[in-house]
């Protein structure tokens, strides 16, 4: 698959998760847990849902240009995703404690898939 389908995919699946999830956590979480964690479940679906809307940013970026950077910006914010946003919402849910520090690890990859962009925005030609 190429980098803009993956790009698009992702950030579409993303969307739709972090809508399906965010409703979950705003009408069903609560009484599954009890009150607890429903702030970190909200930050999950909320930086889930910003990164899907990269993503789709990403998708038409690669259409148009295929640096090597935008790239690895999508691949880094789909891990970071998985990661970061994966973690929490394992962790609320009564996941194994040492996914902890998986939560870091998926924020790092964010934060390096948004520098990869900036390069590919200072290379754009």
């Amino acid at each position: 698959m190429n980098p803009v389908k993956i790009s698009l995919l992702a950030g579409a699946l993303f969307g739709v998760t972090g809508v399906v999830l965010g409703a979950w956590g705003a009408h069903g979480l609560d009484a599954f847990l009890g009150g607890a964690d429903t702030g970190a479940w909200e930050t999950a679906v909320q930086y889930q849902l910003i990164h899907a809307l990269a993503l789709l940013l990403l998708g038409v970026l690669l259409h148009l240009s295929a640096d090597p950077a935008l790239v690895w910006s999508s691949r880094l914010v789909i891990v970071g995703v998985l990661l970061f946003s994966g973690s929490i919402y394992l962790l609320t849910l009564g996941g194994p404690r040492w996914l902890g520090p998986v939560t870091p690890l998926g924020g790092s990859a964010l934060i390096a898939g948004w520098l990869a962009l900036a390069v590919g925005a200072w290379r754009w030609r």
